[in-house]
């Protein structure tokens, strides 16, 4: 080769580099400019709630290579926005740096972040008696990390939720008065005004759609009142799994509908189910109005465990089995797609330090994946549409739960109780 040629090959590959850090460039300018704003209640953007925690404590926070992995099967599902809880621990930092890690080695890898800041009442998780009208002294340190984290990641943090279920009365161990969620919505919002965060980065509280006035009309206070007309948007929970125990209304087995088939019966009550939180959200949305404000409704929580020991399983309601998982995991999709509204699915994998001292209790079974990366029920198609292959959970392939048998799952789920046996919960 001459040196003519040598002088032309060195050109090419410093123009190759250079179209590729361009191309990089653009990328990330593209991912800062696009705001929550476009993102929320675009199908486009499936969202989901996030947990990467694989053992039966937090103490033992993943790695950033097993959030790479896990973001990646996410991705592969079409989610392209998740939801944290907190910034105590490293899990959430650790998620958006993973997340980074992605984009710098594959441009076109998209993914965002709703940051929760944890918000306690003073006292909390003590053996002192929880003070519901003070707030913790962490809660100020909890803020100040969000904000830290969504101004370093102005492309990747596109929201902050205040709280998560701070303000629900039943959250007894820490809940607090909606005044303090509302102190420090208005504390990140002047923070945004005054150019110190992105000025399109969201801010909500994520919290039970009776603590948004859908439900007592205890929460009905003026704090609560301004504190609508503060946020971006509002992010309200709805679980009409726990209502199969606690407000069974609409479970069950109908009159008319006994001579059905099982799966007849079962579809039934979910569809009851997705009307049921159809209704919170609409209660929610009214009472929005009442006090004249305006605002988008996103859920910020919804899901169904695919197994319980006790409230909600063979003894209990007989809701909590994998086929109505994936019932409605397909109903409340369907819905909120169909409807501009984004759906933070709760959850992404299950997580058994959620109630370490019971295995087989409904707060370890939320996931769509188990903790070893199966794809239950909710996901089977994707398995089948191959888009999982080449990924994997913990050194394991993604493949179907009960070998991919619809008729065996239907035939393990638990048949709705007939509805003059059910007793309401005290």
């Amino acid at each position: 080769m001459d040196l003519r040629q040598n002088i032309l090959a060195c050109i090419v590959m410093i123009s190759i580099a250079w179209s590729c850090g361009t191309a990089k460039k653009k990328d990330n300018m593209q991912s800062e400019k696009i705001s929550a704003k476009e993102i929320l209640g675009n199908s486009e953007y499936l969202a989901i709630s996030y947990g990467g925690y694989r053992q039966d404590s937090r103490k033992i926070q993943p790695t950033i290579e097993q959030l790479k992995e896990d973001m990646k099967l996410l991705s592969a599902m079409g989610v392209r926005l998740l939801r944290t809880y907190n910034v105590q621990l490293p899990h959430a930092t650790n998620v958006v740096k993973a997340i980074s890690e992605l984009k710098k080695e594959d441009p076109n890898f998209e993914m965002y972040v709703m940051l929760g800041a944890w918000i306690d009442c003073k006292n909390a998780w003590t053996d002192m008696e929880p003070d519901h009208n003070v707030e913790s002294e962490q809660n100020a340190d909890e803020i100040a990390r969000a904000a830290e984290v969504a101004k370093k990641y102005p492309d990747i943090v596109k929201i902050i939720a205040v709280g998560n279920e701070a303000m629900v009365k039943w959250a007894a161990s820490y809940y607090v008065q909606p005044g303090v969620i509302l102190k420090w919505v208005k504390h990140l919002q002047k923070l945004k005004a005054k150019g110190e965060l992105p000025k399109d980065l969201w801010i909500t509280s994520s919290d039970d759609f009776s603590s948004w006035g859908g439900g007592d009309p205890e929460y009905h206070v003026e704090d609560l009142n301004q504190l609508i007309k503060a946020v971006d948007f509002i992010s309200m929970h709805s679980y009409p799994m726990h209502n199969t125990h606690y407000n069974p209304e609409f479970w069950g087995v109908f009159d008319g509908e006994e001579n059905l088939s099982k799966k007849e019966q079962i579809e039934a009550a979910m569809k009851r189910s997705l009307a049921f939180s159809k209704s919170q959200y609409d209660s929610v949305k009214n009472y929005m109005k009442s006090v004249g404000a305006n605002k988008p409704i996103h859920i910020g929580e919804t899901g169904w465990a695919s197994m319980d020991n006790h409230l909600y399983g063979a003894e209990g309601s007989k809701a909590t089995d994998e086929y109505k998982e994936g019932l409605y995991y397909k109903l409340v999709r369907d819905w909120t797609n169909e409807n501009g509204i984004t759906c933070f699915y709760f959850e992404a994998f299950d997580e058994p330090w959620k109630d370490a001292q019971n295995p087989e209790g409904s707060e370890n079974f939320f996931g769509l994946f188990t903790n070893d990366g199966q794809a239950k029920f909710p996901l089977w198609s994707l398995v089948d549409s191959g888009v999982f292959e080449g990924l994997s959970r913990a050194g394991k392939t993604v493949e179907k739960t009960h070998n991919g048998d619809v008729e065996k799952l239907l035939e393990m789920s638990f048949d709705p109780p007939f509805k003059e046996k059910i007793e309401v919960a005290q």
